[in-house]
Formats: C-alpha cells, structure tokens, sequence
C-alpha cells in the first residue's frame, strides 16, 4: 500500500488545529502572558509531543512484525475513530475558559502529552493507518514524527498567537458551523481514503 500523503497531512492538520488540550491551553498562555514568555510551555508540548510519536511509530512498527494482521484491523479501527473525530469536529465549542490563569512551564507541557487523549490516539492513528506501510528504519521514524511535531507546534503557535481573535471570530453559531463542517468533511475524506486504498 502505498502512502497517501495528502491524506496523511489532512488528518494532521485537522487533528492538530482543532480545539484541544494543547490548542486550548496555548490559546489562554498567549492571551494572558503573550507569545514570547509562553515559549517554554510551547517547547514542552513539542518535546512531550515528539516522544509520543516516536513512541507510536516504533509501537506500529513493532506490531507491523509481529502481527501484521492487526494492522489491516486498525485501520479499520482508525477510520471509524476519524469518523468518530469528525462528528466531534462538528460539534466543536471554541470557547476558551478563564480558569486557567496559571502561568505555565517547560514541565507543564510536557506532562500535558502524557495526559492528552487525542495526542496518544493521534500517534497509534497515524502510524498503525495513513504511515502503515512506511519504512520503519530509525531514521524515517525520526523524520515522520519531526513533521508531525513540526504540524502541532504550529498549531499551539497560531493558537496563542490570535487566540484572541479566533475565540471571537468563532463565537457566532454561522460561523462555527460553517468552520466546524469543513473541518470535519476532511475528516470524513480522510476515512474514506483508509477504507479504499
């Protein structure tokens, strides 16, 4: 099988620009301290972010050895969870919440990966579907989850850069739904592109 790679960047592009813990938290650091001293939160994001996708790169290569036929399952599995992300796309709040007035840190980023549902799926998605038939070699590995990483942390940067401005350009229901509905007919074309290739 070969790799879609418009699909693969579809799925990272939606997965990481849509409302999440990461986009969340970086949209309230930029708002309340600014883009510069919200740099070391960023930075752990990126690391924690990094980590979880080699991780996942070299759990799916491992399981592309040893049981090469559950991957045809998981991208079963991984479409239906796309489809599942897609109808939560359509449903999206883009509220920001001003609970979260903590100045946060390197570690707080960091750690934040380890607790981030989508991240975690995100990674076994990606890597066990769109990159399942990838070369597996260290290097590859290594490059893949750069440019996965490379993806999130523009999202977080574009986030706390117009936080502001995206929470409320986002506000009216016209809008949201009209970006929510693109959103998640991407989504929606990238699960198809998994189920027929």
């Amino acid at each position: 099988m070969e790799i879609d790679y418009v699909s693969v960047f579809i799925f990272t592009f939606v997965t990481t620009f849509t409302p999440g813990p990461n986009t969340i938290s970086s949209a309230m650091m930029g708002i309340q301290v600014g883009y510069r001293r919200s740099i070391p939160y960023f930075l752990g994001i990126a690391t924690g972010f990094f980590s979880i996708m080699l991780l996942g790169g070299l759990f799916a290569s491992l399981l592309a050895r040893v049981l090469p036929e559950v991957m045809k399952v998981l991208s079963y599995v991984g479409a239906a969870y796309i489809l599942y992300l897609a109808y939560r796309v359509l449903n999206a709040d883009y509220a920001l919440s001003q609970n979260s007035a903590k100045m946060l840190d390197y570690k707080d980023g960091l750690l934040l990966q380890l607790f981030n549902p989508k991240v975690l799926v995100l990674s076994l998605t990606v890597y066990t579907t769109f990159l399942g038939s990838m070369d597996r070699s260290i290097p590859a590995l290594l490059l893949s989850a750069l440019f996965l990483t490379t993806m999130s942390f523009s999202a977080i940067s574009l986030w706390a850069s117009f936080g502001a401005a995206f929470s409320q350009f986002l506000t009216t229901q016209k809008t949201r739904r009209l970006v929510n509905g693109l959103l998640a007919l991407l989504l929606v074309y990238s699960a198809i592109t998994l189920l027929v290739s």
